[in-house]
């Protein structure tokens, strides 16, 4: 009979036992998903606010400024007659 109720007291000890600890693991588990869900939330909104830049770029790449401002930095082009003054002081 003592045998008996030491086995079901350990056994329920081992059941209680394994319940924290798999709460306790469980536990972890969701707060790293929750941190990498946080993580992914602002890499997310952070695309697309970068899409957005990008839509506008693309709706402004026909305009005449564009190309004027892209002709003048990138490929060193200007109006004939036009003087270009560059200060070396820098």
């Amino acid at each position: 009979m003592k045998k008996r109720k030491l086995y079901r007291k350990l056994l329920i000890l081992a059941v209680v036992l394994y319940g924290v600890f798999t709460l306790i693991n469980q536990q972890k588990i969701l707060n790293q998903y929750s941190r990498n869900s946080k993580e992914l939330a602002s890499k997310i909104e952070k695309e697309q606010t970068y899409n957005k830049q990008l839509v506008a770029e693309k709706e402004n790449v026909n305009s005449k400024e564009f190309v004027e401002q892209t002709a003048r930095e990138m490929l060193d082009m200007y109006y004939p007659n036009e003087k270009v003054y560059l200060d070396k002081g820098m």
